[in-house]
């Protein structure tokens, strides 16, 4: 890629220029393994959170069915530039809706070709491919290979939470101005 291409996509001069088509290189997923029918959740910069929860959600607690009637046992959230911290809210939030969900998760980069709009005549329909960061992550009911890189087993039961913690107020001599400070054991 030359440095004009690059120059023409830098905050200064993006008021000249507006992206009317971008793609990317739509390459397999970096994760082994996944099974054929599984829910692949694409998070893009403008995507509600809501939106994709309530859909993923509903799906893996079994409304909607696979072509075999079956609700998928495997969803793929992938993500890119910025989307990429969406991305990973909408993973974290997921497990704890839906529990015993392994987790792996894959880090890489993939080609985006942007077809730009050049403002006063300037360079129309100029195609500007830039390299982003991108995630997938999978979440799975069935477990997973412990061995793969970017593993994570399901959350446990047993992270403390407030209600899980007994909070006593320590004793303090009579004479001490400052006020009794609580002493917190797990139960």
């Amino acid at each position: 890629m030359t440095e004009r291409a690059l120059q023409t996509v830098s905050p200064s001069t993006s008021h000249d220029f507006g992206i009317v088509r971008r793609t990317d290189d739509g390459g397999p997923f970096p994760i082994p393994g996944l099974v054929a029918d599984f829910l692949h959740m694409r998070v893009k910069e403008g995507s509600k959170i809501r939106n994709l929860l309530r859909f993923a959600t509903a799906r893996m607690h079994g409304e909607g069915k696979d072509k075999h009637g079956r609700p998928p046992r495997q969803v793929v959230f992938t993500g890119s530039d910025r989307g990429l911290t969406k991305t990973v809210t909408c993973v974290e939030i997921l497990k704890r809706k839906v529990e015993g969900l392994h987790q792996v998760s894959k880090l890489y980069y993939k080609t985006v070709n942007e077809v730009l709009d050049g403002s006063q005549d300037r360079a129309p329909g100029r195609t500007v491919q830039r390299t982003v960061p991108a995630i997938c992550i999978l979440l799975s009911k069935d477990p997973l290979n412990p061995q793969e890189p970017g593993y994570q087993p399901p959350q446990s039961a047993s992270v403390p939470t407030h209600s899980t913690w007994i909070c006593k107020t320590s004793l303090r001599p009579p004479h001490c101005p400052t006020p009794p400070k609580k002493l917190c054991t797990e139960k």
